[in-house]
């Protein structure tokens, strides 16, 4: 006899078991290394491939700060703590501390560095922002602004391609990346 006396048939399954069924499954893939079989060779490199191109990428968007706060000393204070945390960023996902260039308080942007940071070896900006910082504060801001956003969707949109612990990491560093949008925009 049921509880809930239906007056349709039941025509498929319930919202409840779907629900459950794609929390296992987020759970699943959450739990698995990439391809779910043992194979050797193809998870490993393709997650090793992923975490090297987020090093990069965090790389490149830390001198494309550097190369900001190089050309507007003015916003060194509010940029410097974004930075670091970049900096952490890539070393978390393998990068060697002091690989990528740093910007100190009285220092300018050699052009290598404003080349790396808005050139075409980083993928964050537009074509017509190569190796140029742009003049107006506002306007750097919102082309760091632009790069994490870009940087942080790219990341969101890789979690369901990579291993579970690489995936949690991304989404973390995804997150914040969000939150430097948010903090670079505001004011």
């Amino acid at each position: 006899m049921s509880y809930f006396p239906s007056s349709r048939p039941s025509s498929g399954p319930r919202r409840r078991s779907l629900l459950a069924s794609a929390a296992g499954a987020a759970l699943l893939v959450g739990c698995t290394g990439g391809s779910g079989s043992g194979e050797s060779g193809s998870g490993p490199s393709d997650a090793e491939r992923a975490r090297a191109r987020a090093a990069r990428d965090s790389e490149d968007l830390a001198a494309r700060y550097a190369a900001v706060i190089a050309a507007h000393p003015v916003l060194a204070e509010r940029l410097r703590p974004l930075r670091e945390e970049v900096v952490r960023h890539a070393e978390a996902f393998g990068a060697v501390r002091g690989a990528s260039p740093t910007a100190t308080s009285g220092a300018t942007a050699s052009p290598s560095v404003s080349a790396r940071a808005a050139g075409p070896g980083g993928d964050f900006g537009d074509a017509g922002d190569a190796g140029v910082v742009p003049a107006d504060e506002k306007g750097a801001l919102a082309l760091l602004a632009g790069a994490e956003r870009k940087l942080a969707d790219r990341r969101a949109g890789a979690l369901l391609d990579v291993p579970g612990e690489l995936a949690r990491l991304l989404a973390s560093v995804a997150a914040a990346g969000a939150a430097h949008v948010f903090l670079l925009t505001e004011g």
